[in-house]
């Protein structure tokens, strides 16, 4: 048994002042507040919350996971972890079918030891007009058995898949994501208002980077992001790095869709934690300079530096959320998504001893992953 106390618990229905949590293992025994039911064996201030949770991220510690080498993604979940991240998604980018389906058949394994909670495809089923940082080569509609042989090849371990629906075959794609038991999340799409509408009917739930990679907003023409932020059913995910949204946007998609509907995700690529310079990313070249990813052809951002513990600090100190609301974005939500919200995502009894330590700036200071601690 580990008792640690002395920090202010976000839990899942109230902040607890003068906390205590209790430890058996890997797991949560209890949760508490005031004197603790056995002299602490850790004492810590500030705040403690849920380990995070991750759906979108590619790459970090100079490692990608795109070639699924198990050293490199070894390297990838560790330096998220040290943030804060104790339950990650590798995320694929747009590649031919042939180097697809062999990552996710290695990244499979991965996801069976533990190492990585599921598998996220981000293309190649996305729309030219909005690739971003994908290589054009490699675009393609869903066509059927395509899909299909990624999502068997998968065996279950695809957990989400980000396509455009206005491509040929986009609408049945959704569905055959959905009834594989994988998300369908709708991104790098010039699709119009009333397509999107029509694909959240079909199935669709997740809105990948909401505004990045999207048709604007015009008032004669809403678009894929109206339809998207009005929808009760749609979980958006955000990149609060400073880069990719503006405050003042990010402040106004927690007013309008609710903290309950956010998903806060890091798009990280390999130079996270490692500093500017030049990188690769799905075979293209990326300049990282001051922090920010670029594409050396056509100077589309290109992933990001990002951390899921600088994104909560982010949300709490730039973008308007409470401490409470933050959790819900990097904890609660995902791990919603995920299915995985009856273990990880919360400070409760029951679940595994996830948790990180944040100071009174909202900066990560420990980690704590699966009851041992990592930083």
């Amino acid at each position: 048994m580990t008792v640690i106390a002395g920090g202010t618990l976000v839990t899942p229905h109230k902040v607890v002042q003068d906390g205590w949590i209790k430890i058996d293992g890997a797991r949560i025994a209890a949760v508490g507040s005031g004197t603790p039911p056995s002299p602490p064996d850790h004492t810590v201030g500030g705040w403690i919350v849920p380990g995070f949770v991750d759906i979108h991220s590619h790459g970090g510690g100079g490692a990608t996971v795109v070639g699924a080498d198990p050293e490199q993604v070894h390297t990838f979940a560790e330096t998220h972890r040290r943030h804060g991240t104790t339950t990650l998604m590798a995320s694929l980018v747009t590649g031919f079918p042939d180097e697809l389906e062999r990552d996710v058949r290695r990244l499979s394994e991965l996801v069976d030891d533990g190492l990585v909670a599921g598998i996220h495809l981000e293309g190649p089923w996305i729309s030219p007009q909005r690739r971003g940082a994908h290589d054009p080569h490699a675009l393609a509609a869903p066509d059927p058995s395509t899909v299909t042989r990624l999502l068997d090849a998968g065996r279950g371990r695809i957990r989400m898949v980000t396509l455009a629906p206005e491509l040929e075959h986009g609408m049945d794609a959704i569905r055959s994501v959905i009834d594989a038991g994988a998300i369908a999340a709708i991104g790098h799409t010039d699709a119009s208002y009333d397509l999107v509408r029509a694909a959240i009917e079909a199935g669709a739930s997740v809105a990948t980077h909401l505004f990045n990679a999207m048709a604007p907003v015009h008032h004669r023409e809403p678009g894929p992001i109206i339809a998207l932020l009005e929808d009760d059913r749609v979980t958006v995910e955000l990149i609060l790095d400073g880069a990719h949204l503006h405050d003042a946007v990010a402040s106004h998609v927690r007013r309008s869709a609710g903290a309950e509907r956010i998903a806060l995700v890091t798009d990280a690529m390999s130079a996270t934690d490692v500093g500017d310079g030049e990188y690769v990313l799905g075979g293209l070249a990326v300049r990282v300079e001051a922090g920010v990813a670029r594409l050396v052809d056509g100077d589309s951002i290109a992933g990001s530096t990002l951390t899921m513990g600088a994104a909560f600090q982010f949300a709490v100190t730039r973008a308007g959320f409470s401490v409470s609301e933050a959790v819900q974005a990097t904890a609660a939500n995902p791990a919603r998504l995920l299915g995985l919200d009856d273990r990880v995502g919360a400070l409760s009894e029951g679940y595994y001893a996830d948790l990180v330590v944040l100071d009174e700036d909202y900066a990560v200071q420990r980690v704590m992953s699966r009851g041992s601690w990592t930083r």
